[in-house]
């Protein structure tokens, strides 16, 4: 039977050939599980958005109903946390978070989860930071490095909570990554393990018979804790995608209204 850790191992699918990267060297350049994963992430959201506003009603049905409430949850959050301006910010917002929830969701359901991959999660924690940076610049210019003066310290100490500060920032993209990237990982990790004792253990009273029957009980035993993680894997896969999209607002809050908290 496969180990816990080969369910996050990326394979090719269909290899397109290999070409010459400098200082790297020769890549193959394939279609593999990972590529194809984020690629039903994607098509899952436009099709579920899709049916969702396709028929709008008064009454919405069971698709508008669950879009309309994604859709106000994320408002709510960008409104809340970033105040007036929050609508401009609304569609990257709920972009993250639909793009992370499918991709979180749809690893219940495949061999292949893509938010285990830190690659994959650090991207999304890259782009949160380069748009939270590039807004920054945009919005109030060079103003945008007193986010690293903060002027509510005593002078003195300026310098040094503002490289603390500037230090955290630029740890921000990692942060986000490695948070999404861990709960993922670790919580399929030991939904598999458990997964495996129940074949196992069942598979090993069966074949040596005797008190080895004993084993049946703790296959059940464990068989309870598989069905116990998999619902909290459902639960973790909304939360951590919801943590995401806070902490992205949070971010852009930060840039946004930098004028009123400095």
């Amino acid at each position: 039977m496969a180990g816990p850790i080969e369910q996050f191992e990326v394979k090719p699918l269909v290899e397109l050939g290999t070409v010459n990267v400098p200082v790297l060297g020769e890549q193959l350049i394939a279609i593999t599980n990972s590529h194809v994963a984020m690629t039903l992430a994607f098509v899952a959201v436009v099709g579920f958005l899709s049916l969702a506003t396709s028929k709008n009603s008064v009454v919405p049905g069971r698709m508008q109903a669950a879009g309309e409430t994604l859709f106000g949850m994320v408002d709510g959050l960008t409104s809340s946390i970033i105040g007036h301006e929050g609508k401009k910010y609304f569609p990257f917002a709920f972009t993250m978070f639909m793009l992370v929830l499918s991709m979180n969701l749809l690893g219940m359901f495949l061999t292949f989860t893509a938010t285990s991959q830190l690659a994959v999660t650090l991207t999304l924690g890259l782009i949160s930071f380069l748009t939270v940076v590039v807004i920054g610049l945009v919005k109030n210019g060079l103003g945008f490095f007193k986010l690293f003066w903060p002027v509510g310290a005593p002078l003195a100490l300026r310098p040094v909570v503002g490289l603390i500060e500037f230090v955290s920032f630029l740890l921000r993209p990692a942060t986000l990554a490695l948070r999404l990237f861990g709960n993922m990982l670790g919580g399929h990790v030991a939904l598999k393990i458990f997964a495996q004792f129940v074949v196992q253990l069942g598979a090993l009273a069966i074949a040596t018979g005797g008190i080895a029957y004993a084993f049946f009980g703790v296959a059940a035993l464990s068989m309870g804790m598989t069905v116990a993680m998999t619902a909290l894997e459902f639960l973790v896969a909304f939360l951590q995608a919801f943590v995401f999209t806070v902490l992205t607002c949070i971010y852009l809050n930060d840039v946004v209204n930098l004028g009123e908290g400095h």
